[in-house]
Order: structure tokens, then C-alpha cells, then sequence
């Protein structure tokens, strides 16, 4: 019998695990979850699992548009920051 919590099927499936791939590659843990989700929807929870994927990735392009548009305000605090107006 299978052990459902060190072994479960819907991700001992693939050739290389989730967990595995994550921990090798340094992903955080938004990106682990997206990675996690989309390898196992076929085998587990359908598109439900690829709506939790979408909810991780949301959160990813929030975080680096965020992140964008911070290095641009340095960019333009930075530039302006000797600018005397008259």
C-alpha cells in the first residue's frame, strides 16, 4: 500500500518530484507552489489546481510590477535629487 503522505502518488508520478525540482532550483515559495500545482492537476484536484497555479502567478507579477515601479521612482528620486527649481 502506498504512503499517501511521504509518497503520494499524484506527484511520485512524475520522473523527478516537486519538491525535489524546488528545493534544487532555490525556488521561493510562490514559485514552488506553481510548480507544485501544475505537475499534479492531471492526477489530482483538475483545474482547481491550475486555479491555485493562476493565484501564485497573480501574486508573482503583482510583486515584480510592484518591484518595477519602486526601482523607477529610485530612478527618477535619484535623478531629480540635485534639481533646483526656480
Amino acid at each position: 500500500m502506498a504512503d499517501n503522505i511521504k509518497e503520494p502518488p499524484h506527484y511520485t508520478a512524475n520522473k523527478i518530484e516537486p519538491i525535489d525540482f524546488i528545493i534544487e532550483n532555490n525556488f521561493n515559495f510562490c514559485e514552488g507552489n506553481v510548480i507544485k500545482y501544475v505537475s499534479r492537476y492531471k492526477r489530482k484536484n483538475g483545474i482547481e489546481d491550475l486555479k491555485k497555479a493562476k493565484q501564485y502567478i497573480d501574486f508573482l507579477i503583482k510583486k515584480e510590477v510592484e518591484k518595477g515601479t519602486k526601482e523607477w521612482q529610485n530612478i527618477f528620486e535619484s535623478r531629480t535629487e540635485n534639481v533646483v527649481l526656480l
